[in-house]
């Protein structure tokens, strides 16, 4: 089973890609870590080098783990919703895991949601993991 997790530098994001890669290791599959980005826009040099080493420590990970994987990045334009549904899509996924957050209705309709359009339109099981001691409010 191919499953399809985000590369997100946030709690929610480390939880869901802890949880994929528990997935991936229970159900002997292969994991595809997305990494979507704007592009087009000038990022501040040092955030890129932190996601840089971020994923490439991310890569050494998987790699003493065992864990079968490709890591990939995206910077087509689109919102990380898009190139996690289309990764998904075109790799034929079994598995979509993303992490979520409570955000208030004001929050939810000035930014939109990701994890809203992911679990709207995806056409594989969606996986919602929250980022551990959040509580219900």
């Amino acid at each position: 089973m191919r499953i399809v997790a985000g590369f997100l530098r946030s709690d929610e994001g480390r939880a869901a890609l802890d949880r994929a890669i528990e997935e991936t290791r229970l159900r002997d599959g292969e994991l595809l870590v997305v990494h979507s980005m704007k592009g087009g826009e000038r990022d501040e040099e040092r955030q890129v080098v932190t996601y840089r080493e971020e994923f490439e420590q991310l890569e050494s990970r998987l790699a003493s783990e065992g864990i079968s994987y490709r890591l990939v990045e995206y910077a087509r334009g689109n919102s990380p919703s898009e190139d996690l549904l289309q990764a998904a899509k075109d790799e034929d996924a079994g598995l979509l895991v993303i992490g979520i957050r409570r955000r208030s209705p004001v929050g939810k309709l000035v930014l939109g949601s990701n994890a809203q359009d992911i679990l709207l339109q995806s056409d594989c099981p969606v996986l919602a993991v929250k980022a551990g001691g959040q509580a219900d409010q």
